[in-house]
């Protein structure tokens, strides 16, 4: 490649003036025409990376919330499960020979969540949050400040930073009381 340059130039040095300085010309054109290719190419080449990964990252999003998806939807039957399971005491011996081979089963179900980064949490006694809980009764007691939560009917559940299923919960409130004759005047 290098004896090929060496004879053009050769060639152009052979040139009368004019013509030397119109080669010139026309080689800075198309070595700026190359340059503006390379540019064109590279920043190509560098949004076709990020394409690739940002499309990466939307496939790992959307099969993590796949799995949240389907998780979410075994929650109630597991809590079911672990009710069920919560009155072998009251039952005959034979059947709590079979309960504790269920109570075996359940506690696998509940490694698959924690494999899977899902985790429950409680809510009584910790103040309400609209992101982590759903308040399905309202108690008006003095006893407590407003928005503790008194009473968890279900669990919530939450993977990484997300709330799975918030925790159905009753939380207190404080008493309304009744205006007096002198409070309306």
């Amino acid at each position: 490649m290098s004896d090929e340059i060496k004879e053009t130039e050769e060639k152009v040095q052979d040139l009368p003036p004019q013509q030397e300085e119109d080669v010139a010309l026309t080689c800075q054109k198309l070595q700026e025409e190359i340059e503006l290719h390379k540019a064109k190419y590279l920043r190509s080449l560098a949004e076709l990376e990020n394409t690739r990964k940002r499309m990466q990252k939307e496939r790992q999003e959307m099969t993590k919330f796949a799995v949240d998806t389907v998780i979410t939807d075994f929650l109630d039957p597991l809590d079911n499960f672990e009710k069920a399971l919560g009155f072998t005491q009251q039952m005959s011996e034979e059947t709590r020979n079979w309960a504790m081979g269920f109570q075996m089963i359940l506690t696998q179900l509940k490694d698959v969540l924690t494999q899977h980064g899902v985790s429950s949490f409680e809510s009584v006694g910790m103040q309400f949050d609209p992101h982590k809980h759903e308040a399905v009764s309202v108690e008006e007691t003095e006893e407590f400040e407003e928005g503790y939560i008194l009473e968890q009917f279900a669990k919530g559940y939450t993977s990484a930073d997300r709330t799975l299923r918030p925790a159905r919960v009753k939380v207190a409130q404080k008493p309304k009381h009744p205006m007096t004759t002198e409070e309306t005047l």
